[in-house]
């Protein structure tokens, strides 16, 4: 049995979902892990990560639709230190993941042929991102 770790940042600008599966396939490659899990985790309260369609990018735009119908930022919210996106972007990253298992195997991500690694930045304002990856097999 075998672990390593390794983060990834991912620059966001502004509210949408950023496909990082590139950067998570050339880690994968790189490492030459043969057949294992992989966990991925993101290091914030006001983003969240997914898998989702990687083929339209009308998907992403839908997707962000709806969530910002599901949670307005209508200034309702008690806690809004950060601004009208605080809350909303708390509550939308508490309805999501924080953290996904992808399966490797030989040598690969187990994805399905349309399925792409997304980081769903919930605020409005450009961040930096901090993914935590933790390889776990041989």
């Amino acid at each position: 049995m075998f672990q390593k770790f390794h983060k990834i940042e991912v620059r966001t600008e502004g509210q949408n979902l950023y496909n990082f599966t590139l950067n998570v396939q050339n880690w994968v490659k790189k490492e030459k892990f043969n057949t294992g899990i992989l966990n991925i985790n993101i290091l914030h309260t006001s983003a969240s990560l997914m898998l989702q369609e990687n083929a339209d990018p009308d998907v992403m735009k839908d997707m962000k639709n709806f969530f910002n119908k599901l949670v307005p930022m209508d200034g309702s919210y008690i806690h809004s230190t950060e601004g009208k996106d605080d809350m909303p972007a708390h509550i939308k990253s508490a309805l999501t993941n924080s953290n996904l298992s992808i399966p490797i195997q030989n040598k690969n991500l187990v994805l399905g042929m349309w399925q792409g690694i997304y980081l769903f930045e919930h605020r409005l304002e450009n961040h930096t991102r901090l993914i935590n990856l933790h390889y776990i097999g041989d």
